[in-house]
């Protein structure tokens, strides 16, 4: 097995949530590479990055496919953005 790596690109944001969504964003779009894990995305401010915000749920579900909603999202787990 390959050793995982983490890169991390700093944005700017104007407040967490903020930084979430675009954490979110840039996740979906990166899961077309094989080689990326977008559920374990996190965000944190640059003074503190030992603590880390999750950006998606990433729950297991049946199946052995994962949630891909935002973290504390309302309601059921799901393999598909919701409108």
């Amino acid at each position: 097995m390959s050793q995982r790596y983490v890169v991390h690109l700093p944005v700017v944001a104007t407040d967490l949530p903020a930084a979430q969504r675009l954490a979110r964003v840039i996740g979906r779009w990166l899961s077309v590479l094989p080689t990326t894990d977008p559920g374990e995305t996190t965000v944190s401010e640059e003074d503190q990055q030992f603590l880390r915000h999750r950006v998606f749920c990433d729950q297991l579900m049946p199946g052995g496919r994962r949630c891909v909603l935002r973290a504390d999202h309302d309601g059921d787990c799901s393999r598909r953005l919701r409108r």
